[in-house]
């Protein structure tokens, strides 16, 4: 019997693709929709104001500050957090000795530090008398472990060994007669064990005749007389107070009241904490700093989307449709994830918004090649090969820039550790964004009949006008690969020698300090206040204007009373003088942070290198991470010429300036790749000078939309994204030009002398023959 096997269409095969990928956007789309409307993103510290406080357990040589002891001290801070009614506060475990503490809405961390840093070591001690009764001669048994302690107005007594501790405390209350007057007091419950240890202890006292000394007993807090109340007259010798309760009284107020019981009932820490990093963020700084990046990424997203289309017409607008699906998909992601968005991460997310226009210009500048190259087929044809031939180069280039986020990621701390969080989750919806949604789009739009009949309105068409202008000159730029070397170098050591001549402003992330920002009603000259902090007793206090009537005082060492008499200065010379900003990093921290930074680079760098390797051959990566080393070299010596400050958000441009230099190095040689398999005959350098001249119009296309999107964060947000954006803008520029003209020549340089002839590496022999050499 006959079979007749029936070929499927490609027509319907396509038809069939097309909607298996509008189904699975759609569904994408509507599951970030719905967690978009459900699930709310939770801001930091640095966009909704209040305080953010690490601590670092100490060993003592009763107790060693390990895992499980951070952890039972995370949990008396954590009674004690809540105890002071702080809304939706953050108490973790990070590591094995430290704890973040983020207080959202405290705008005086002082009190909260006093609280959260207080040992609240509990005793309960009799009283053997006053210190200048005792006779010398006179040491009884009982008095043998006496110490001298003042009490709560100063006069020093005599104490028994502790009888109590805060073990033997069930629970303690913040208390107000009503009906007396008497004002607040605290009331405290003991233990059955307590119980019974309390009524001895006042069953002893009781034996006293009123007005002794020895008549009271002392409540110590870590090593101080909070209160030492007399025994009631109507309690007899030998009964003492039944019952296990006693109050503490003294003049205090409600927060004093409430402040004691906390420390009582919340029992003592394990081990002792240090303060070693604190922020506060006024909240209105963090209000502004969000209306100022919310403005820089609308303006700047409009006028991405307006170029995009301006350049690719209707393809153009689809990707701008995609990239509002990019935003949504983000925006759930990380509401989904439960992730923190900072002010560096909503600079990640417009960043990335960068990146997806990249993907969308690679594709779109790959299928107008392929609409040219190919005469004329459909623009549908011509947008899957584009697709197609682009994935490779979108795949590597956000590989790349994930590396760098997840580095960010492992090494840095607080908000630049949620910039790399941001960052990457941006690369991921971006590549959804283009290589799904964008693709979906484009492919329906395409295949319309109307679009079909006009396809120069698809924008893929033509061949766009720089293209055009690189088809008529065709200039070799490959040619002399060593004056582009030299002229790279030249360019380093202007810039890099700031670093010698300058010299890097390390901010307080790196070296340890006290920063405080102040906002004043008159504008205030930084000399005159440097001065004037100088005459106050603070001579090397740094105090740089940031624009709008703010003010910033750096010094390395400034106490709680120190930044208060700091704060009197600036009022004395600007009037009003708010403190919008306060951060403290502890010396250690500083160290540390300064060498995860390094670490964080040289990881970058060894990555960059291994996944080049990898994907390219070693000369090609050993030049692309070369050029990436001159970006770096070069930012870091503009940085020091402006004297900028290298701080936590300069490490996240930089890394950023890694991933975005890396990418147009990868779209290069991507090319270069494509272009020797095709062709193994020509010489290298004429094929990475056709390589440069095909990927050139994408390369402009792409750095102007990140540069509108880039200058309006540096013109319209907050100080900080000022500097950031900056940094990107220097490392996009030079970023550009390293991938052209200096990574290309460094890889024709490395080539062996002998291949550089001909692209598969054939070189000739004595005899005259040629001999195969393994090409890279």
């Amino acid at each position: 019997m006959k079979r007749h096997n029936r070929p499927l269409r490609t027509g319907s095969l396509r038809t069939r693709s097309l909607r298996t990928r509008a189904l699975l956007a759609l569904a994408v789309i509507a599951g970030a929709l719905a967690i978009a409307l459900t699930v709310p993103v939770r801001l930091g510290l640095d966009l909704r104001g209040g305080s953010q406080i690490v601590l670092e357990t100490r060993s003592t040589p009763a107790a060693e500050a390990g895992r499980e002891a951070t952890d039972r001290t995370v949990e008396v801070l954590r009674g004690r957090i809540d105890a002071l009614g702080v809304a939706e506060p953050t108490l973790v475990r990070s590591g094995d000795h430290r704890i973040l503490v983020e207080l959202p809405g405290v705008q005086d961390p002082k009190k909260a530090t006093d609280v959260l840093g207080r040992t609240a070591q509990l005793t309960v001690h009799e009283v053997l008398g006053r210190a200048e009764d005792a006779e010398p001669t006179a040491a009884s048994a009982d008095a043998t472990d006496a110490r001298v302690v003042p009490d709560e107005t100063g006069q020093p007594l005599r104490l028994k060994a502790a009888e109590l501790t805060g073990q033997d405390v069930k629970s303690a209350d913040a208390r107000i007669d009503q009906q007396t007057g008497a004002g607040w007091h605290v009331t405290i419950d003991f233990t059955d064990t307590g119980r019974d240890r309390w009524t001895g202890i006042t069953a002893d006292a009781a034996c006293h005749p009123a007005g002794d000394p020895q008549r009271r007993v002392a409540i110590v807090l870590d090593g101080k007389i909070i209160s030492s109340p007399q025994v009631a007259s109507a309690v007899t010798c030998g009964a003492g107070i039944a019952g296990g309760t006693t109050q503490i009284t003294g003049s205090f107020d409600a927060t004093e009241a409430r402040e004691l019981a906390l420390l009582i009932s919340g029992g003592a820490l394990p081990v002792p904490v240090e303060v070693i990093e604190q922020r506060t963020i006024g909240a209105t700084l963090g209000d502004a700093a969000i209306t100022a990046a919310a403005r820089a990424a609308v303006i700047g997203t409009a006028l991405t989307a307006l170029f995009v289309i301006a350049v690719y017409r209707l393809m153009g607008l689809l990707a701008t449709l995609a990239l509002t699906c990019y935003g949504l998909i983000s925006y759930a992601a990380l509401a989904a994830l439960g992730a923190t968005l900072t002010l560096p991460g909503l600079a990640g997310f417009v960043l990335a918004i960068g990146m997806a226009v990249d993907a969308n210009i690679l594709v779109f500048e790959r299928a107008r090649e392929e609409h040219a190259n190919r005469n004329r087929p459909s623009t549908r044809s011509a947008l899957a090969a584009g697709f197609r031939g682009a994935l490779s180069a979108i795949a590597d280039s956000n590989i790349t820039t994930l590396i760098a986020a997840g580095l960010l990621f492992a090494f840095a701390s607080g908000p630049v550790r949620g910039f790399g969080v941001t960052l990457g989750i941006g690369v991921l919806a971006s590549m959804v964004s283009a290589l799904l949604i964008s693709r979906v789009l484009a492919e329906y739009a395409a295949s319309r009949a109307a679009v079909h009949r006009r396809p120069r309105i698809t924008g893929i068409a033509h061949t766009g006008w720089v293209r055009d202008r690189l088809l008529r000159r065709g200039p070799h730029l490959m040619r002399h690969p060593r004056r582009w070397l030299a002229a790279s170098a030249a360019l380093l050591v202007v810039t890099a020698s700031g670093i010698l001549v300058r010299g890097l402003d390390f901010g307080i992330e790196f070296t340890g300090g006290r920063l405080v920002e102040y906002t004043t009603s008159a504008p205030v000259d930084p000399d005159r206040a440097r001065a004037a902090l100088a005459d106050a007793g603070f001579p090397r206090a740094l105090v740089q204007s940031s624009g709008d009537g703010r003010l910033t005082v750096r010094a390395e060492d400034l106490t709680d009373g120190d930044t208060a008499a700091v704060t009197d200065t600036i009022a004395g010379l600007g009037g009003d003088a708010e403190k919008v900003r306060d951060e403290l990093i502890g010396p250690t921290l500083g160290d540390e942070l300064r060498r995860n930074a390094l670490i964080a680079l040289s990881l970058a760098l060894g990555a960059q290198l291994a996944y080049l390797a990898v994907r390219f051959r070693w000369r090609f990566a050993t030049a692309a991470v070369g050029a990436l080393a001159h970006d770096v070299l070069i930012l870091a010596g503009v940085f020091a010429w402006l004297g900028k400050p290298i701080d936590g958000i300069f490490l996240a441009a930089l890394l950023t300036v890694i991933g975005y230099s890396v990418n147009d190095s990868v779209v290069l040689f991507d090319r270069v790749r494509e272009l020797l398999a095709r062709d193994r005959t020509a010489p290298l350098a004429r094929l990475t000078n056709r390589a440069i001249l095909q990927t050139l119009p994408r390369t402009v296309n792409t750095g102007t939309g990140a540069a509108l999107i880039l200058t309006a964060l540096a013109v319209l947000a907050d100080d900080a994204l000022t500097d950031f954006a900056l940094a990107l803008l220097i490392g996009l520029a030079v970023g550009t030009y390293s991938s052209v003209f200096t990574a290309a020549p460094l890889a024709l340089e490395l080539h062996p002398r002998g291949d550089r002839s001909s692209a598969n590496g054939r070189v000739m022999g004595e005899d005259g023959r040629h001999d195969d050499v393994k090409s890279t």
